[in-house]
């Protein structure tokens, strides 16, 4: 078992950059206590042949084919701009 004494839980607040007073300390470290003996508890669960996962139910992300589309629309495109030139769009200097 983990046990935080005041210097840490001090410590822990300090670098947290959270102000605890000090009559809070205790209640602190003793949550820290906490926290630190339940991830103990899950160290000893045997995970043998247990897939990682992202997420508790099953997903996949929506696909697109990844196929050759409709291109050579340089022309149409361009058209559309205020200003192109040299088959590009053409946009004002913004560093002097």
């Amino acid at each position: 078992m983990s046990e935080i004494d005041l210097e840490t839980a001090r410590k822990v607040a300090h670098l947290a950059r959270i102000a605890v007073p000090e009559d809070k300390l205790p209640a602190l470290a003793q949550e820290l206590s906490d926290i630190l003996n339940f991830m103990e508890q899950l160290n000893e669960v045997n995970i043998e042949g247990v897939e990682p996962m992202t997420s508790v139910t099953p997903m996949r992300l929506k696909r697109r084919p990844d196929g050759v589309t409709d291109g050579g629309m340089q022309d149409r495109i361009l058209a559309n701009a205020p200003d192109a030139r040299e088959g590009f769009f053409a946009v004002p200097k913004v560093v002097e």
